[in-house]
């Protein structure tokens, strides 16, 4: 059996723009182009469509779904990992509703807080991230290589990551100065500071030339990193993008 175009777009609220688009782009081809013109879709295609909308909703960008969804993965297995991905996103949302409710019962009990006591009005948010950050990684990476990173570092103190903050505040610092004095993504001083945020990722896992190149990418194009790097400077993803491409073709294998 087969559905049209506009027939895949009213059952699954997709509109036939981006029906198109997926297609355009390789994600989700019909399974077969009428003599009319006309794109036509099977129950393979439908439980693609499925797989991208899900992790769509999960935050995933369309090139990293592309990875996932090309990779020739059996359609049980996905849609297993799909239904594990999805009952972690209730419970996250779940401990954040159950930190909204707690806050709301401070309100209406009218008492006086000091910032110790309001800790819990924050509490999942940053676990909430990790998590995701986290399984989108493993998916892109490996979950083998993302879960030994993970391990690496887990019983590392607190002051232990303030200070790789600081390293990497020093950094970017140090990128905008080189970008303000007009310096190229190439040039030596530059490639320096590259070289120091190389050292800097070996500690949680060693990326070659593609994986290396892939995180630019990532900071510039997924909108969690890039909204960070655009308060520092506008100019910055886009710069760190290219000096570490430049990096990874001339040092990485």
């Amino acid at each position: 059996m087969a559905w049209s175009i506009a027939q895949v777009a009213r059952m699954s609220k997709v509109t036939s723009r981006t029906l198109r688009h997926y297609d355009e782009i390789g994600l989700l081809p019909p399974a077969r182009v009428g003599a009319n013109g006309y794109r036509y879709y099977e129950q393979d295609q439908l439980l693609r469509l499925q797989q991208i909308l899900v992790m769509r909703e999960l935050g995933v960008g369309l090139d990293a779904i592309a990875e996932i969804v090309h990779d020739g993965r059996d359609q049980v297995e996905v849609l297993r990992l799909h239904r594990k991905w999805l009952l972690a996103e209730r419970d996250r949302f779940g401990r954040l509703a159950d930190t909204v409710s707690r806050t709301i019962d401070d309100l209406k009990g009218g008492d006086n807080m000091n910032a110790d006591s309001m800790d819990h009005w924050f509490a999942g948010f940053d676990s909430a991230k990790q998590a995701e950050l986290t399984e989108e990684a493993r998916q892109r990476w490996g979950a083998e290589q993302v879960d030994a990173a993970n391990e690496r570092v887990k019983d590392k103190p607190k002051q232990w990551w303030a200070d790789q903050g600081a390293r990497w505040t020093a950094q970017l610092t140090a990128l905008v100065e080189l970008i303000d004095a007009g310096r190229a993504p190439a040039d030596a001083e530059v490639q320096d500071v590259i070289s120091n945020h190389h050292q800097w990722i070996t500690q949680h896992w060693t990326p070659n030339r593609e994986s290396y190149t892939g995180l630019g990418d990532l900071y510039a194009d997924d909108p969690r990193f890039r909204s960070n790097f655009d308060k520092t400077d506008p100019r910055l993803a886009e710069f760190l993008r290219a000096a570490m491409a430049e990096y990874a073709r001339t040092r990485l294998d």
